[in-house]
């Protein structure tokens, strides 16, 4: 099925307040779902929907919450999700951190108590295109063991970045620190297709190919040991700072069983003039030229922005299974 972008956030979010969604939080959830899935991040879009829906029917996400920030320090912004979605709570955080970065030349945002980040590159994009330098960090339920261990301790815990370019497309980075995001085994689950050998652990720390192995298993760290380690770096900028579960604390994003998840996450926000005094964007401009000068070169960021430009000319082609799913909440 073939849907335009607005029509898609329609739906979605007059499911969330069907089933209780305040208004403004099934809109917020519906706009970051949809434009996760025009980006090209179908793990992260359109797939979620019946677990977060099922979440909300349960209390384990809290429909009705509704996301307050207080000032603890001159530059920090902490944020309370309040066991609600997380993605108002971002919303938050882009409206007010900016100032204070402005103010202070640099700020930290922290958000305890929510739930799943999503495409965090749509967030820190956010950032960049108000003229700011954005960092973010995020915890997700254990999903990988630490280096030669077997039990699941950190989670995928991604780490997103962007910088503003001078007349240009700011360079976004995107990453989970497992090989790949675990909502791509969900999503193989999903349509009971096999994984590459190379993406997880089973449960007794063999490569497998059965993404419902996978999902009972570990994920494999992206680098190796070096990824491990990154992830006990997130996990504490991310949870070990704001005051939210660990990962191994948190239940499952894919399902509504369990108390709710109380994830964290956080943003670095600077501006990129602070101790220059200006001309920063021209440079990085110039950073970006360069690297797009050689052969075979993308800049970072620029095919999912791609894929969300082609999805509002063209519209979203989404699969069958996804939106009988979807409308079977209704």
């Amino acid at each position: 099925m073939n849907m335009t972008i607005e029509e898609a956030e329609t739906l979605v979010s007059s499911v969330f307040e069907e089933n209780g969604v305040l208004p403004a939080t099934a809109r917020s959830v519906a706009r970051a779902l949809v434009q996760s899935e025009a980006a090209g991040q179908s793990g992260h879009g359109l797939r979620r929907v019946p677990a977060y829906v099922k979440q909300v029917r349960t209390g384990k996400v809290d429909g009705k919450a509704v996301a307050v920030s207080t000032r603890p320090k001159p530059g920090i912004l902490a944020i309370d999700a309040a066991h609600g979605f997380a993605y108002p709570a971002l919303d938050l955080a882009v409206a007010e951190l900016p100032a204070i970065t402005r103010e202070q030349g640099i700020a930290f945002a922290t958000i305890n108590r929510s739930h799943h980040a999503g495409v965090m590159a749509l967030t820190v994009e956010r950032f960049a295109e108000l003229g700011l330098v954005a960092m973010m960090f995020a915890n997700a339920p254990a999903a990988m063991a630490p280096w030669g261990g077997k039990k699941p301790l950190f989670g995928t815990n991604p780490i997103a970045f962007a910088v503003p370019a001078r007349k240009g497309e700011p360079l976004v980075i995107d990453l989970a620190l497992s090989k790949v995001a675990r909502g791509k085994v969900m999503e193989a689950t999903q349509k009971n297709v096999a994984i590459p050998d190379d993406w997880a652990f089973d449960v007794d720390g063999n490569p497998t190919t059965d993404p419902f192995a996978a999902m009972k298993g570990t994920m494999a760290p992206s680098g190796g040991a070096k990824g491990a380690a990154l992830a006990l770096m997130v996990e504490v900028l991310s949870a070990g700072l704001t005051g939210a579960h660990f990962s191994h604390e948190a239940s499952s994003l894919f399902d509504e069983k369990g108390p709710p998840p109380s994830l964290g996450h956080s943003i670095i926000a600077i501006d990129p003039d602070a101790s220059t005094g200006g001309g920063t964007t021209e440079r990085i401009a110039h950073l970006a030229a360069e690297m797009a000068g050689q052969d075979g070169v993308r800049l970072p960021g620029k095919r999912g922005r791609g894929l969300r430009s082609e999805a509002v000319l063209k519209g979203l082609t989404l699969e069958d299974d996804v939106m009988e799913a979807i409308k079977a909440l209704g």
